[in-house]
């Protein structure tokens, strides 16, 4: 069978093609680049930026008050250690302990542990959230659940710290001052316009809620053994709602009239599956189809390796089939970004792929023609995207250009929940198919520059973080790195054509990632390679 398999049409097929590849310019000039790049000035500016220190001064003031809150909640657990309550706790929780330990519970328990099983909730976000909100009766919970595991996590790490078992390494970043300087311009923005205060302060918590994951995830995830449980299970979590989407678009399963035009007849259907939308269902592929790529970079097994290719396929298949154009762009970003850092034959092989796909489904061709068709521009600008855009711009510049519309009324989810202005034929709500037009609209030129603030600081000091890692034959950890920020550029782009971090569980996914990102740079535990430098 394997003689059979390599003196096939397809094998031959491949190796001629491998070996033009290696034979041509192409190829020859990847190698050029490759050998001068050791002796190379941007190798040595490239250096510079990958060692600036995560933080510019230990005696720094906001380093100051951390080591004081620090302090202070140490003190408090030696005073709560030393207590009635907690001696009678103790006492009634060994025997229970004990009792669980030897059983399935128990091995689970101590395998994950509180901060493994925090983060295996954390990645399950959308399933969770799902199932509560569709089979459990309790409007309420469904509305709450997410804030409760968000305070459970910090309820855990409060007690973490006080009874000193947290690492002693300060878990600071310089992501930390940008975060917090949009938290607080936010808070000023909400302050200065808010004619209705109810709908400021939601459309304010749908804004930083969730960003608040990034300062949990940095500390949850303290070792090796925390990081692997959240790969697996972000993993784990995104292969079934791909193999759901496949299953939705073999069955045809049935969509609103609305997601296709007219003139797209040949789209049969367009794949959802627990996301309710074809578009955050692509963002969401497109997050987490790198990361599926990078383990078969990553892992040395030939079975995980094909396994994880597989895996990546059938992602990158299913985003296809949610015919979404913004994820589609999102992925050939993450595909690039993806490709510079580890194997530059990605792109030639993206290119392949997307012809191959554009010939055995014609109508991917269709939908991607019919954007350069005037239907196409006549259609958008009645209702779509060119219109949407136009009139949220129109409702900043009546309003502040600076100071925006106020949050949570026009553009986004607050404002689809509570409509005040009176809809008329010339005025509708709808969502602004742009985050970041929502953002200038909402929360004016400042809100948006702040927040334009914050996405360049995380994104250079995630790149910082991966020139951090190490990439040599006993430690790959770069190639984990890389696959979680391509993923997130991704959703950067396509967060140009939808209102992506509207959804809780894309934002906190995302910045949880950017967290882990930090985690392999800079709080990671480095191996030494085999030459004995680390």
């Amino acid at each position: 069978m394997k003689a059979i398999f390599q003196n096939s049409l397809l094998v031959r097929a491949v190796l001629r093609l491998r070996e033009w590849y290696h034979e041509g310019a192409i190829a020859g000039f990847f190698r050029k680049v490759a050998d001068a790049y050791p002796d190379s000035r941007f190798r040595r500016l490239w250096d510079g930026f990958c060692a600036t220190p995560i933080c510019t001064a230990a005696n720094s003031r906001y380093a100051r008050i951390l080591a004081a809150l620090r302090r202070f909640v140490e003190r408090l657990g030696d005073a709560a250690s030393q207590s009635l309550i907690y001696r009678i706790c103790l006492a009634i929780w060994k025997p229970v302990s004990t009792f669980l330990g030897g059983g399935v519970v128990g091995r689970v328990f101590r395998f994950f542990g509180v901060r493994g099983l925090l983060l295996v909730c954390l990645a399950m976000y959308l399933p969770l959230d799902y199932f509560i909100r569709n089979f459990i009766p309790i409007a309420f919970l469904g509305s709450v659940w997410d804030e409760c595991l968000m305070l459970a996590a910090f309820a855990y790490i409060l007690w973490h710290t006080a009874m000193r078992r947290a690492p002693l390494q300060s878990r600071a970043t310089p992501v930390d001052a940008y975060l917090l300087l949009f938290i607080g311009v936010g808070f000023f923005l909400m302050c200065a316009v808010s004619p209705y205060p109810s709908i400021a302060l939601d459309g304010y918590r749908a804004v930083v809620q969730y960003l608040f994951w990034f300062f949990l995830v940095t500390r949850l995830i303290e070792d090796d053994h925390d990081f692997a449980i959240f790969y697996g299970a972000l993993l784990a979590m995104a292969i079934p709602i791909a193999l759901h989407g496949i299953y939705q678009y073999i069955v045809a399963a049935p969509i609103p009239a609305g997601w296709v035009s007219q003139t797209e007849e040949s789209v049969r259907t367009r794949v959802y599956s627990l996301t309710g939308s074809p578009n955050i269902m692509g963002s969401l592929l497109v997050l987490f189809a790198p990361m599926a790529a990078g383990l078969a970079y990553y892992c040395k097994k030939m079975w995980v390796k094909v396994l994880a290719i597989c895996v990546t396929g059938m992602m990158c298949l299913c985003c296809i089939f949610t015919f979404s154009k913004g994820a589609w762009g999102g992925l050939v970003v993450a595909v690039i970004v993806f490709a510079i850092f580890l194997d530059r034959r990605l792109i030639a092989l993206m290119g392949v792929a997307g012809a191959g796909a554009l010939l055995a489904i014609p109508s991917i061709a269709s939908r991607i023609t019919y954007m350069f068709t005037a239907d196409y521009m006549e259609a958008s600008q009645r209702a779509g995207r060119m219109v949407r855009w136009e009139t949220g711009l129109n409702l900043l510049h009546e309003s502040n250009p600076w100071l925006g519309f106020g949050l949570g009324r026009f553009g986004g989810a607050v404002a689809m929940q509570n409509k005040i202005i009176e809809e008329t034929d010339t005025f509708q709500y709808f969502y602004m198919d742009n985050y970041y037009l929502k953002t200038l609209v909402e929360m004016g030129y400042i809100g948006l520059i702040f927040f334009i603030i914050l996405l360049i600081g995380m994104v250079i000091w995630c790149l910082r973080a991966i020139g951090r890692t190490n990439y040599n034959q006993t430690d790959r950890t770069r190639v984990l790195a890389v696959s979680m920020f391509a993923g997130m550029c991704g959703v950067l782009v396509h967060c140009y054509f939808e209102n992506i971090f509207e959804v809780p569980y894309m934002m906190a996914y995302f910045w949880s990632m950017a967290a882990a990102v930090m985690y392999l740079g800079y709080f990671r535990k480095k191996k030494a390679a085999p030459g004995g430098k680390p």
